[in-house]
Protein backbone atom coordinates (compact mmCIF):
# COMPACT_ATOMS: atom_id res chain seq x y z
CA UNK A 1 0.00 0.00 0.00
CA UNK A 2 1.08 3.54 -0.52
CA UNK A 3 -0.19 6.81 0.92
CA UNK A 4 -1.53 9.68 -1.17
CA UNK A 5 -0.87 13.32 -0.24
CA UNK A 6 -4.33 13.55 1.36
CA UNK A 7 -3.49 10.68 3.73
CA UNK A 8 -5.58 8.04 1.96
CA UNK A 9 -3.99 4.60 1.64
CA UNK A 10 -4.30 3.00 -1.78
CA UNK A 11 -3.41 -0.61 -2.50
CA UNK A 12 -0.59 -1.04 -4.99
CA UNK A 13 -1.34 -2.94 -8.16
CA UNK A 14 -0.36 -6.55 -7.47
CA UNK A 15 2.31 -8.08 -9.66
CA UNK A 16 1.61 -11.41 -11.37
CA UNK A 17 4.30 -13.04 -9.20
CA UNK A 18 2.67 -11.72 -6.00
CA UNK A 19 -0.75 -13.03 -7.01
CA UNK A 20 0.56 -16.41 -8.18
CA UNK A 21 2.42 -16.86 -4.89
CA UNK A 22 -0.58 -15.83 -2.83
CA UNK A 23 -3.04 -18.04 -4.71
CA UNK A 24 -0.61 -20.96 -4.50
CA UNK A 25 -1.14 -20.93 -0.73
CA UNK A 26 -3.80 -23.43 0.37
CA UNK A 27 -4.94 -21.30 3.31
CA UNK A 28 -5.32 -18.15 1.21
CA UNK A 29 -7.45 -20.13 -1.28
CA UNK A 30 -9.50 -21.63 1.55
CA UNK A 31 -10.14 -18.17 3.05
CA UNK A 32 -11.25 -16.79 -0.33
CA UNK A 33 -13.53 -19.78 -0.91
CA UNK A 34 -15.11 -19.56 2.56
CA UNK A 35 -15.60 -15.81 2.48
CA UNK A 36 -17.06 -15.87 -1.01
CA UNK A 37 -20.15 -17.49 0.49
CA UNK A 38 -20.49 -15.30 3.59
CA UNK A 39 -18.47 -12.87 5.66
CA UNK A 40 -16.61 -14.64 8.45
CA UNK A 41 -14.56 -13.74 11.51
CA UNK A 42 -10.95 -14.86 11.87
CA UNK A 43 -11.81 -17.46 14.56
CA UNK A 44 -14.54 -18.88 12.31
CA UNK A 45 -12.08 -18.97 9.40
CA UNK A 46 -9.50 -20.76 11.55
CA UNK A 47 -12.05 -23.45 12.27
CA UNK A 48 -13.37 -23.66 8.71
CA UNK A 49 -9.86 -23.80 7.22
CA UNK A 50 -8.44 -26.09 9.92
CA UNK A 51 -5.62 -23.65 10.63
CA UNK A 52 -4.24 -21.76 13.58
CA UNK A 53 -5.37 -18.19 14.22
CA UNK A 54 -1.88 -16.74 13.58
CA UNK A 55 -1.83 -18.52 10.19
CA UNK A 56 -5.27 -17.12 9.34
CA UNK A 57 -4.34 -13.59 10.43
CA UNK A 58 -1.16 -13.67 8.31
CA UNK A 59 -3.14 -14.78 5.24
CA UNK A 60 -5.87 -12.20 5.95
CA UNK A 61 -3.22 -9.47 5.99
CA UNK A 62 -1.75 -10.66 2.69
CA UNK A 63 -5.18 -10.93 1.04
CA UNK A 64 -6.14 -7.46 2.27
CA UNK A 65 -2.83 -6.04 1.00
CA UNK A 66 -3.68 -7.37 -2.47
CA UNK A 67 -7.24 -6.00 -2.14
CA UNK A 68 -8.74 -9.48 -2.48
CA UNK A 69 -10.39 -9.43 0.95
CA UNK A 70 -12.48 -6.72 2.57
CA UNK A 71 -12.71 -6.15 6.31
CA UNK A 72 -15.71 -4.72 8.08
CA UNK A 73 -17.06 -4.53 11.59
CA UNK A 74 -20.40 -6.07 12.38
CA UNK A 75 -21.76 -5.14 15.79
CA UNK A 76 -22.78 -8.48 17.19
CA UNK A 77 -22.60 -7.47 20.82
CA UNK A 78 -22.13 -4.14 22.45
CA UNK A 79 -18.89 -5.23 24.11
CA UNK A 80 -16.84 -6.64 21.26
CA UNK A 81 -17.87 -5.87 17.71
CA UNK A 82 -16.23 -8.60 15.64
CA UNK A 83 -14.29 -7.96 12.48
CA UNK A 84 -15.47 -10.05 9.59
CA UNK A 85 -13.91 -10.61 6.22
CA UNK A 86 -15.49 -11.01 2.80
CA UNK A 87 -13.88 -11.96 -0.49
CA UNK A 88 -13.55 -9.22 -3.09
CA UNK A 89 -12.17 -11.73 -5.56
CA UNK A 90 -14.52 -12.65 -8.36
CA UNK A 91 -12.16 -13.96 -11.01
CA UNK A 92 -8.72 -13.82 -12.51
CA UNK A 93 -7.59 -13.52 -16.12
CA UNK A 94 -3.99 -14.26 -17.02
CA UNK A 95 -2.52 -13.11 -20.33
CA UNK A 96 0.86 -13.84 -21.84
CA UNK A 97 1.93 -11.26 -24.40
CA UNK A 98 5.46 -10.78 -25.76
CA UNK A 99 6.97 -12.82 -22.94
CA UNK A 100 5.22 -10.80 -20.21
CA UNK A 101 2.46 -12.00 -17.92
CA UNK A 102 -0.48 -9.72 -17.34
CA UNK A 103 -3.19 -10.26 -14.78
CA UNK A 104 -6.63 -8.74 -14.49
CA UNK A 105 -8.43 -9.32 -11.21
CA UNK A 106 -12.20 -9.06 -11.15
CA UNK A 107 -12.94 -7.57 -7.77
CA UNK A 108 -16.38 -7.27 -6.28
CA UNK A 109 -17.17 -3.78 -5.06
CA UNK A 110 -18.62 -3.35 -1.62
CA UNK A 111 -21.11 -0.60 -0.78
CA UNK A 112 -18.44 1.82 0.44
CA UNK A 113 -16.44 1.40 -2.77
CA UNK A 114 -19.53 1.99 -4.93
CA UNK A 115 -20.37 5.14 -2.96
CA UNK A 116 -16.79 6.44 -3.28
CA UNK A 117 -16.77 5.79 -7.03
CA UNK A 118 -20.20 7.46 -7.41
CA UNK A 119 -19.05 10.51 -5.41
CA UNK A 120 -15.82 10.77 -7.41
CA UNK A 121 -17.79 10.58 -10.71
CA UNK A 122 -20.13 13.37 -9.57
CA UNK A 123 -17.27 15.82 -8.98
Amino acid sequence: MFQLANGTFVPEEPTPADLFALLDDEYARAILAATSEQAMSAPALAEACDASRPTIYRRIDRLKDQNLLAERTEPESRWTPPRVYAARFGGLTVDLDDGEFGIEVDQEEDTADRFTRLWRDLR
